[in-house]
């Protein structure tokens, strides 16, 4: 279960609201949490407008209860209610237009829920509710030889193991939550593994020579006598024989990026994955279609920004030509 979705300080109905989105829509955990951050949110803004109206004393914010609100207030809810708690959220609490973006697809998956599935409300006040609009950001990767040099930079006690990590990350694309989840029995004889995703959607990952090296190398020094019973099957292992966490992954990445020279880039785990995505698209000519079943990508659109990386380096190429400036000479 969910860290919050059970809390007797929600409304009843954003607790059925959750309990929907985790059994019917198959929504993680993760997404159904940050639903419920941003619904806990946005009401506790409502209640605040509210006791401003009627001359109350400003109540602290993050102890405002929202346990009681039933129906009737939620058919109370208007479309510039959520308007007004966007642009508090840009002014107050500094969310840039992708924390906007989140907030407005939970509002919106909430009252949805109340029209279509509930039957509550005769209309849903948020069916035009529209998204900030998020600057196209291309992605952070490391070059080719950025990588290698990645790679040679792993040592220490735990050398097979980081190496492996980082090479799973840079030839497969995984995410941090499929590589830590994954267990040895996973690997097949084929060379493949079934990774869970987004949404709990399975795909299946193909293990080149490299990760295959890298495996046969780490299994053969990966401790065995010591490893905790529940996690006796994973592969890869923390220095306290259980299943290695998320954080400390990311502390070894970070680790190796900066003994490499690369820690000042604003480069991360998820970064490896942007790095394996471009430079198959670059050096091996991948499909873009090909490319989204291998990242798992649920819409093409968010596969096709490493095609658009591509084409921003070809106008970057052009404008560094040292004859991009001249022009003719007026007479």
């Amino acid at each position: 279960m969910t860290k919050y979705a059970q809390s007797p300080n929600l409304p009843h109905l954003v607790r059925e609201f959750a309990n929907h989105e985790l059994a019917i829509k198959n929504k993680s955990e993760l997404t159904v949490d940050e639903y419920i951050l941003d619904l806990t949110l946005f009401f506790r803004f409502l209640k605040m407008r509210e006791a401003e109206r009627a001359g109350s004393p400003a109540p602290d914010f993050e102890k405002i209860d929202i346990s009681d609100l039933d129906i009737q207030f939620f058919q109370q809810v208007t479309l510039a209610d959520a308007y007004a708690f966007l642009s508090y959220c840009k002014s107050d609490r500094d969310n840039d237009a992708a924390a906007r973006a989140r907030k407005t697809s939970s509002i919106r998956a909430f009252f949805r829920y109340l029209h279509v599935q509930k039957k509550l409300l005769d209309e849903n006040p948020m069916q035009e509710l529209e998204t900030p609009k998020k600057k196209k950001a291309q992605p952070k990767y490391l070059t080719l030889e950025e990588s290698l040099q990645l790679l040679a930079s792993v040592d220490g006690p735990y050398k097979e193991r980081d190496y492996c990590i980082l090479t799973l990350f840079l030839n497969c694309g995984l995410r941090l939550s499929e590589l830590v989840s994954i267990d040895y029995t996973d690997i097949k004889d084929n060379n493949t593994l079934v990774v869970t995703g987004k949404g709990n959607k399975e795909r299946t990952v193909y293990l080149n020579e490299a990760c295959m090296d890298a495996i046969k190398r780490y299994m053969a020094v990966r401790p065995v006598d010591k490893v905790r019973q529940k996690d006796k099957n994973a592969l890869f292992l923390s220095s306290r024989y259980q299943r290695i966490s998320p954080k400390t992954v990311q502390h070894m990445v970070y680790g190796y990026l900066e003994k490499c020279g690369l820690g000042n880039r604003g480069l991360s785990v998820h970064k490896l994955r942007h790095t394996a995505a471009t430079l198959m698209y670059q050096h091996g000519h991948v499909d873009v279609l090909v490319l989204k079943e291998i990242l798992g990508h649920e819409n093409l659109g968010t596969t096709e920004i490493y095609t658009h990386l591509v084409d921003e380096q070809l106008k970057n190429a052009s404008d560094a030509n040292p004859l991009a400036n001249v022009k003719v000479k007026k007479d």
